[in-house]
């Protein structure tokens, strides 16, 4: 039997995963649920199995394999990363991984803000779009400083935190094309990561995902 992902059909937080599971070769069956559009944006598509998942926080994205259910995309990326040596091979890849894989979830987290700004968070979609925009350039420096001459995050090989910041720098092409322009090592660390033989194959299959990022909630979903 193969594992099951369930997730919103659209990017957000499964994408990472949906790339690890790929890399790995793991065979995996997805469900992906709909959210209504405006005004109600109906869940009950996923309400219906929320309940029925028989764990402490239900919640998306989920994961399900050999009886073990894992909620939370960190701890099924982690688990994942233990699964399939996507950790680092040493403790100096693990340690740079692990820091890059934080921040990058602050950015995420801040960039979330932004992009579900009038449906969830009842603030100005237009300004905090503006803001973080003139923060963007900083932000992707601080990346490219850390990145560095290395291939990849850790070092020499690629680990977990490669998937999240391929993601995160893919969504930033769209929201704000021409950004990597000024980072040579960022734009080559994409063209890397999307010539990798099984992510190659993923992204030309009938799974991938290229939009939408977010679900209808929010005021930009590419």
């Amino acid at each position: 039997m193969p594992a099951v992902l369930g997730y919103w059909n659209v990017r957000g937080l499964a994408q990472p995963i949906r790339l690890m599971l790929a890399y790995a070769g793991e065979e995996v069956e997805e469900k992906r649920y709909q959210m209504g559009p405006a005004p109600e944006f109906n869940t009950d598509d996923w309400l219906t199995d929320k309940a029925k998942l028989g764990v402490p926080f239900p919640n998306l994205p989920y994961y399900k394999d050999a009886g073990t259910t894992i909620i939370q995309s960190r701890a099924i990326m982690m688990h994942l990363a233990r699964k399939h040596n996507l950790c680092g091979n040493t403790e100096a890849e693990r340690i740079r991984a692990d820091m890059m894989a934080s921040q990058l979830f602050d950015t995420l987290m801040s960039f979330v803000r932004v992009c579900l700004a009038t449906n969830v968070f009842k603030t100005d979609y237009k300004t905090l779009r503006e803001t973080f925009l003139k923060g963007l350039p900083d932000t992707l420096k601080s990346y490219s400083d850390f990145l560095g001459d290395n291939s990849w995050v850790g070092g020499n090989n690629i680990t977990y935190a490669d998937f999240n910041m391929y993601e995160l720098l893919d969504w930033f092409r769209m929201f704000s094309p021409g950004c990597l322009d000024g980072f040579p090592n960022l734009v080559a660390f994409c063209n890397n990561f999307e010539a990798l033989p099984a992510i190659k194959k993923y992204m030309a299959s009938a799974q991938f995902l290229k939009t939408p990022v977010f679900t209808p909630i929010a005021d930009w979903t590419a």
